[in-house]
This record gives structure tokens, C-alpha cells and sequence, in this order.
């Protein structure tokens, strides 16, 4: 019977653990003098002031997570972008060589010229 008796004597003990971890930190803190003559109006102002700071804070914390993700989003759109001018450009060029215009013209009837321009001068008439 005494067997029986010893792990709720280790339960008992370890629930006045912790009892007397939070009675350390109050001892240690002596919070309860602050509260004897009622709640202490004078740090209304400051603990007021830590609140709007720490909002404050919280508060950029959340827009500069915010802006950062727009920026990373935006990054990679460009990126996708950019590619996509690369890659419409190099058609672009290719598809306006000499070459490739008299390909695409010749279905119509249309031939590439043999003999280079001729240049054409005109005479003005200042007698």
C-alpha cells in the first residue's frame, strides 16, 4: 500500500512546483504593493503610450511584410516580362529580314527585284 502512495505523492509534489514558480515570480516581482491602495492611475499615460508604440510597431511590421511580398510578386512579373519582350523581339527581327519577307510575299505574286534602285534626280527650274 505504501508503493500505491508515492506517484501521487510525486504528482503533489510537482503541482507545488509549479505553484511555487508562479509565487517565485510574483515574490520577485512584488506587484502586489503596486495594487494595496487600488490601481495605479499615475502610469495610465505611459502604459498608454507603450500600447500606441507597440501598435504602431506591430502595425509597420505588417505593411513592410506586406510591401515586401508586392515587391517579390512584381519582381517575378517582370521577369516574365522581359522574357516575353526577348522572345517577341528575336521574332520580330528575324521575320523582317529580306529573306523572309520575299518568303512570305511570293504567294501573292509579289518577286524580289534582281537590279538594285535606281536613283532618280530632279531638275529644278530656277531660270
Amino acid at each position: 500500500m505504501l508503493v500505491a502512495n508515492k506517484p501521487k505523492a510525486k504528482k503533489k509534489q510537482k503541482q507545488k512546483d509549479r505553484k511555487n514558480l508562479f509565487a517565485r515570480v510574483e515574490a520577485m516581482f512584488r506587484m502586489q504593493r503596486l495594487f494595496d491602495e487600488g490601481v495605479p492611475v499615475r502610469y495610465f499615460p505611459f502604459g498608454i503610450f507603450l500600447m500606441l508604440i507597440l501598435l504602431t510597431y506591430i502595425g509597420n511590421n505588417h505593411y513592410a511584410e506586406r510591401m515586401q511580398r508586392k515587391i517579390q510578386k512584381l519582381e517575378s512579373e517582370v521577369e516574365d516580362l522581359r522574357a516575353d519582350y526577348t522572345t517577341l523581339k528575336a521574332d520580330y527581327m528575324f521575320s523582317s529580314k529580306q529573306s523572309e519577307v520575299a518568303r512570305k510575299v511570293q504567294p501573292m505574286g509579289l518577286i524580289e527585284s534582281q537590279q538594285p534602285p535606281i536613283k532618280l534626280i530632279l531638275k529644278d527650274d530656277e531660270d
